[in-house]
C-alpha cells in the first residue's frame, strides 16, 4: 500500500515572498496564524516575507514564527485537497510544524513556541559571534577528526548530520573559519556559511534551553495522531511528555537527519511531500538513499498543490 510521508523544513530554506499566494488569497487559516505571530512578535510579518529583508527575515524571532505560518498554511491547503500523510517530520525548527501536523499541538501553539524559540535563540545570537558551516564531500568520520584537531569542543561542535556526504558544524565564526581553512588547505571538501544568524544546535544554546524548557511546560502537548520522527532520537515517538523534553533537548542537540531517513526509511513510504519554501530536504532525501522508484513532490505554492492532486487523479 503506498504511504506518504510529509517533510518540513528550517531555518535557512526561507526566502522574500514566501507565503504570497496565500497572502494574495488572503486565505483565512494562514492570515490567522501570521496575524497572531506578528501580534507576538511585535512585527509585521507580511511584510517582512514579502519584502525583507533578508537581514530581517533571518532573525530567529520573526523567522521562525513566519516560517511556521507559511509551511502550515500549504499544510492546511493539502490536506484540503484530501492528501494526508504517514508519518511526519521536521528538520530543526521544521519539528515544531511536524508537531502541529501530527496534532501533538495546535497550529496556534506551533507559532506562539517557534515565536518563543526564536526570542530565546536571538538572545544566544546576540551575545556570541557564532554561525552555522555547511560541510559537503567529507565524511563524518573525518569531519570528526579535525573537530578533534581544533580542539575546542565547546566552541565548534556537530550541529547537523545531513546525509552521508553533507554536515553543519555550529560554533564561533573564528573556529568556523579555521575549520574551514583547514579542508581548504588539504582538499578535503567543501563549505558554505548557512543563513542563519547564531550557533544553533550547539552548547551557546544550554541556559535558553533550560528555559524554553521551562517555559514549555505549561503548554499542553497530545499524542501523536500519526507516527512523528524526532531530530533528537531519529525515532518514532508517541509518549507526549517524551516528546515535549526532546522539542527542548533539540536547542543543543544534533539534528539526526541522515538517522532519521534511515528511519523513514523503515515505514515504507513512497512519496516524500516537502511542505515550504525551497528543496533542500528533498535533496537530502536523494542522497540519502531515496532512489527514482519514490516520488518526490515539492509544495511552495498552491499552484503545485493543485498539479500534485490533478496527477493523483489521473492515476
Amino acid at each position: 500500500m503506498a504511504k506518504t510521508a510529509f517533510l518540513f523544513p528550517g531555518q535557512g530554506s526561507q526566502e522574500i515572498g514566501m507565503g504570497l499566494d496565500l497572502f494574495e488569497q488572503q486565505d483565512p487559516f494562514f492570515k490567522s496564524l501570521i496575524e497572531y505571530g506578528s501580534d507576538l512578535v511585535k512585527r509585521d510579518l507580511k511584510e517582512l516575507c514579502l519584502n525583507g529583508p533578508d537581514s530581517e527575515l533571518r532573525k530567529a524571532s520573526v523567522l521562525q514564527p513566519a516560517l511556521v505560518s507559511v509551511c502550515l498554511g500549504y499544510h492546511n491547503k493539502l490536506t484540503q485537497s484530501g492528501i494526508t500523510a504517514d508519518v511526519v517530520l521536521g528538520h530543526s525548527l521544521g519539528e515544531i510544524t511536524s508537531l502541529a501536523a501530527a496534532n501533538v499541538i495546535t497550529v496556534d501553539q506551533a507559532v506562539m513556541i517557534a515565536a518563543k524559540r526564536g526570542q530565546l535563540m536571538d538572545k544566544v545570537a546576540s551575545s556570541c559571534d557564532g554561525g552555522m558551516l555547511a560541510v559537503m564531500f567529507m565524511p563524518l568520520t573525518d569531519v570528526e577528526l579535525l573537530l578533534t584537531e581544533i580542539n575546542q569542543p565547546d566552541r565548534i561542535v556537530l550541529a547537523n548530520d545531513n546525509a552521508p556526504d553533507q554536515v553543519v558544524l555550529s560554533g564561533e565564526i573564528k573556529f568556523l573559519d579555521q575549520f574551514t581553512d583547514m579542508i581548504t588547505a588539504r582538499k578535503l571538501g567543501k563549505s558554505k556559511r548557512v543563513p542563519v544568524v547564531g550557533p544553533w544546535h550547539s552548547p551557546f544554546l544550554f541556559d535558553v534551553m533550560l528555559e524554553f524548557e521551562k517555559w514549555v511546560e505549561s503548554v499542553p502537548f497530545k499524542k501523536p495522531s500519526i507516527p512523528l520522527i524526532l531530530n533528537a532520537t531519529a525515532n518514532t515517538e508517541f509518549h507526549q511528555s517524551t516528546i515535549k523534553h526532546l522539542s527542548s533537548w533539540q536547542l543543543t542537540s544534533p539534528v539526526f537527519w541522515r538517522e532519521s531517513m534511515d528511519k523513514l526509511k523503515e515505514t515504507g513510504v513512497d512519496t516524500l511531500i516537502e511542505i515550504g519554501p525551497g528543496k533542500v530536504l528533498s535533496g537530502l532525501a536523494r542522497v540519502n538513499g531515496f532512489k527514482k522508484e519514490t516520488r518526490l513532490v515539492s509544495i511552495q505554492n498552491c499552484q503545485q498543490i493543485t498539479e500534485f492532486t490533478a496527477q493523483l487523479e489521473r492515476v
